[in-house]
């Protein structure tokens, strides 16, 4: 491991300790917050995929609902049937802090009705297709924002676990070796220090 360039002396040894304790307080953090992270990824990750594989049954359905009300409407009338909706949809965005990070919240207010043409011209399977997708459209949003949390937790947890390495395998094993080398450097400055006044006290004796 890379020792820091620094010069060998007690002030240095002092602050290189102070730098451990703040390194090693600072992993145990972000390790903690990584663990948290996982652990709320991965229950937003099984409700999502419930969420998308329910979804996807249903709109299949919707779907088939759809394709039956063409086959039995003319193109012109079925086009002239959907050119204008009634339905209103208002979409109310909103911010949830997990565990710092920002993921949406989405609310959403439907009015009117999908159903806004004469009954004369068109089919029963066009009105189910029609309301079955608007009664899908606040779980589809609902799905939307659990995705993109799922995202966003899923960058956060990458970030955190580049930080816990670099600490554990880089910064944290620099500090320690550089103490040692520190450390060692003293000792030998000490003993040293102690073998010249142990000589001087001899020459002094000696006359």
């Amino acid at each position: 491991m890379a020792i820091l360039h620094v010069n060998p002396n007690r002030m240095e040894l002092s602050r290189l300790k102070n730098r451990l304790v703040v390194a090693k307080r600072g992993h145990k953090l972000l390790k903690d917050k990584q663990d948290a992270l996982i652990k709320a990824f991965l229950e937003r990750a099984r409700e999502g995929k419930a969420l998308r594989e329910e979804l996807e049954g249903e709109l299949a359905e919707c779907y088939g609902s759809f394709l039956l009300a063409r086959a039995q409407s003319l193109p012109a009338m079925l086009e002239q049937a959907l050119m204008i909706s009634g339905a209103r949809c208002d979409l109310h965005v909103a911010a949830e802090n997990v565990m710092s990070v920002m993921v949406p919240s989405y609310t959403v207010e439907q009015g009117g009705s999908a159903v806004n043409y004469g009954f004369a011209t068109s089919t029963g399977s066009l009105d189910v297709a029609l309301e079955r997708f608007a009664a899908l459209i606040p779980r589809l949003i609902a799905l939307a924002a659990k995705e993109k949390a799922i995202s966003l937790m899923a960058e956060e947890i990458e970030k955190t676990r580049r930080r816990v390495n670099a600490l554990e395998h880089v910064l944290i094993p620099s500090f320690e070796e550089t103490i040692r080398y520190i450390t060692m450097k003293l000792d030998e400055q000490e003993r040293s220090t102690l073998s010249r006044l142990m000589k001087v006290k001899d020459i002094v004796r000696s006359h």
